[in-house]
């Protein structure tokens, strides 16, 4: 089946309009890397003020060419390239590059040719890549493409690569060369006026030579749920390819003017994260780890369990690699006696026969291969660590041999750690040609192998049958209109529990008191003990005015607390408007946790959940998840606080009622998206009771406004 992006990639003919004689030139370059990188179709140099380029006849324009054209190369200012497009249109060409600057990034005119071109080619079914782009490059033998300005043409292999920067490519093919890297496409997509993200993700999950997936994001403006059920599709379907991401930039701004914890703490950086985390998207921290992980994912094997065994010939080195198997969540294998037996025939009685396995200093290719076919057969061993300092017995060759034989018989994966350069480097171009996952230090090949669990962990992840709650989201929207109609933009704990109840929350008994005398007969009402808080649109967070008592056991401490709350209040913020203060039903102690959500302008609603109470901006042990979703995503979120051991009994203390909370984030989930006029809120703290006890809402601010 014919794809719109094979004319792309995999083009019969290329016209270069903007081809130039004068070396030096993007356009003289790029013609001449696709001319000596061995393209297999035919090539057309397009400029009228030419009669050859390179000694290949040149033309006036892309419509004197005599035939058919799939790809047009634009090498041309904004204004000339608008003019070749509508030439191409003519030419029925089927897809372009336009490598040109001076488009939607400078704004203005270049803006505005840049939306006539687009709306031109999609008139005409004609797929852009750029403008402001590097180009494409597929070093596949079938088309030996390389139409970017990149003079290097890379090996071919089974990764494909999507970037946002086209400066940062030439950076990496280089750096790929040096590491033994090949790839299977390649491509920088500059502005996006067509070719985009979500395309190039399915294009390449359809592609039999493409094994992993890398992206260089800058920004991902469009597409937000779209991208998430795209990647999920590919990261977990019935032919899953690993999805690793490079976002620059983990900036918080825009956040410092939230009126809620979670608005707060949602800045741009951790909208990115839970766009990752629920697609099963792997994020880098730096082209290092990016390559590092996309040599162990192209692998493609995975440990299913969390068992290393650790294989050195040297102290030092297996103490390192001990340490960061388990800082990557992973853990030392503890091998059966029947291992240790066999390893006592195989080594020296010098060595060491547990976890990590010491083959000594003086090993040769013979006590490497032995050790390793002999962990890596024990049933509680999930995958193996290797570790070879370069020593004057050492046979680096012999060894990454060895080590190759073994991993092609093996389905657990196997990592290696060659330290050195001169000394190992012929073992490591061995091991790079064998698929074999090699790197310069342990900590890099005991965190691949953390990441490739993780990996398999998503692979065979339960899904949950969803949970089926009643809301009522009609009685809500009347009282969100009534809120607005009012001017009421700011909900407090009062107002935003009626709401909150609509949707299946368990709310307090409460009233607002305008004098001491009025609360004090709310008092009796409600019952003792209580809860007294300051009720302002001024004073959000309760607790830094010192608004907020607890435990209130008789009338005359309700009297004395109303008196001393509104003193605080006035204290903190001269002139808040005081509304009363509200009288409350205390619950019952539990885990304080936090819910919240923010209406990111790209993404929609975030919802966000953690670890509650006042310390949720000191600690930041939450997570964010892009709303709706289910009970599949939120027992995910739940699981995946720092603090998540609290809840499960930690230290004799009762099991919190886990499930609770998941029914909590999917009601949540459902408000914020059937309600586009709920901009941000805050359930802090929501107490978590013991299991089968339920969780109670005890405070919540909220913010609306009509749309």
């Amino acid at each position: 089946m014919v794809h719109t992006l094979d004319a792309i990639f995999s083009p019969q003919s290329i016209a270069v309009l903007g081809a130039s004689t004068m070396q030096g030139k993007v356009g003289h370059d790029i013609f001449y890397n696709i001319l000596h990188g061995g393209f297999k179709g035919t090539l057309y140099p397009v400029n009228p003020k030419a009669k050859s380029i390179l000694s290949v006849r040149c033309y006036e324009s892309i419509l004197t060419v005599p035939d058919p054209i799939d790809l047009a190369m634009v090498i041309l200012p904004p204004k000339a390239a608008l003019k070749s497009i509508e030439e191409c249109v003519v030419k029925k060409v089927k897809a372009v590059v336009i490598i040109s600057a001076g488009f939607k990034e400078v704004g203005g005119e270049g803006l505005e040719i840049e939306e006539k071109i687009k709306e031109i080619c999609k008139e005409a079914g004609i797929r852009i890549v750029g403008p402001n782009c590097l180009g494409v490059i597929n070093p596949s033998s079938k088309t030996s493409l390389n139409a970017s300005f990149s003079a290097r043409m890379p090996s071919c292999g089974n990764i494909s690569f999507i970037s946002q920067s086209g400066a940062l490519c030439t950076a990496v093919l280089d750096f790929a060369a040096d590491r033994g890297f090949g790839f299977s496409k390649f491509v920088s997509i500059g502005n996006k006026a067509d070719v985009d993200e979500l395309d190039l993700l399915r294009y390449y999950h359809a592609d039999p030579e493409t094994h992993v997936i890398m992206i260089y994001m800058e920004e991902l403006m469009r597409h937000g749920k779209e991208f998430i059920d795209t990647a999920k599709e590919i990261t977990s379907g019935e032919n899953p390819t690993p999805i690793l991401v490079i976002k620059s930039g983990r900036s918080v701004a825009g956040a410092a003017a939230a009126a809620s914890h979670t608005g707060s703490l949602a800045g741009s950086d951790a909208v990115y994260d839970a766009l990752f985390t629920e697609a099963g998207v792997i994020r880098c921290e730096s082209v290092n780890q990016l390559f590092d992980l996309a040599q162990g994912f192209a692998a493609r094997k995975y440990p299913t369990g969390k068992r290393i065994a650790i294989v050195t010939n040297a102290g030092g080195p297996g103490i390192i690699a001990t340490d960061m198997t388990e800082h990557s969540g992973m853990s030392l294998a503890t091998f059966s006696e029947e291992t240790i037996e066999e390893l006592k025939r195989h080594l020296p009685p010098t060595a060491n026969f547990h976890n990590p396995v010491d083959v000594i200093g003086d090993a040769a290719r013979d006590r490497y291969e032995n050790a390793l076919t002999t962990v890596i057969s024990d049933d509680g061993v999930d995958g193996a660590l290797i570790i070879l300092t370069p020593q004057s017995m050492t046979d680096a060759i012999g060894t990454a041999e060895a080590i190759a034989e073994i991993a092609k018989r093996t389905l657990k994966p196997i990592t290696c750690a060659f330290m050195g350069v001169v000394d190992v480097s012929q073992g490591v171009k061995i091991l790079q040609r064998a698929g074999v996952p090699v790197y310069d230090f342990p900590e890099n090949a005991a965190m691949v192998l953390g990441k490739l669990h993780q990996a398999h962990r998503w692979l065979s992840r339960r899904i949950l049958p969803q949970y089926k709650l009643e809301t009522e989201c009609e009685k809500a929207r009347e009282i969100i209109q009534g809120h607005l109609e009012e001017g009421r933009e700011i909900l407090g704990e009062y107002e935003g529990s009626e709401l909150l109840k609509c949707y299946g929350f368990k709310t307090l008994k409460m009233e607002i008191a305008t004098s001491a005398e009025e609360a004090i007969r709310i008092a009796r009402r409600i019952g003792f003990p209580l809860v007294m808080k300051i009720v302002s649109p001024d004073i959000l967070h309760k607790s830094d005015a010192k608004g907020v008592r607890v435990g209130i056991a008789t009338e005359a401490d309700v009297e004395k607390h109303y008196s001393d709350i509104l003193a605080c209040a006035h204290q903190h913020k001269e002139n808040a408007k005081i509304v009363g203060v509200l009288i409350q039903q205390m619950a019952d102690a539990g885990n304080e946790v936090i819910l919240g959500m923010k209406r990111d302008p790209q993404f929609g609603p975030m919802v966000m959940f953690g670890l509650g109470g006042i310390f949720v901006e000191l600690f930041k042990d939450v997570v964010f998840r892009v709303a709706p979703f289910g009970r599949n995503t939120a027992r995910r979120m739940v699981k995946s606080i720092k603090a998540y051991p609290m809840l499960t009994g930690f230290r004799g203390k009762p099991h919190a009622d886990i499930e609770e909370i998941e029914k909590c984030l999917v009601r949540l989930s459902e408000l914020v998206a059937d309600h586009p006029e709920i901009r941000e809120l805050d359930v802090n703290p929501l107490l978590i009771h013991p299991r089968g006890k339920g969780a109670t809402v005890a405070d919540i601010v909220m913010r609306i406004r009509k749309m």
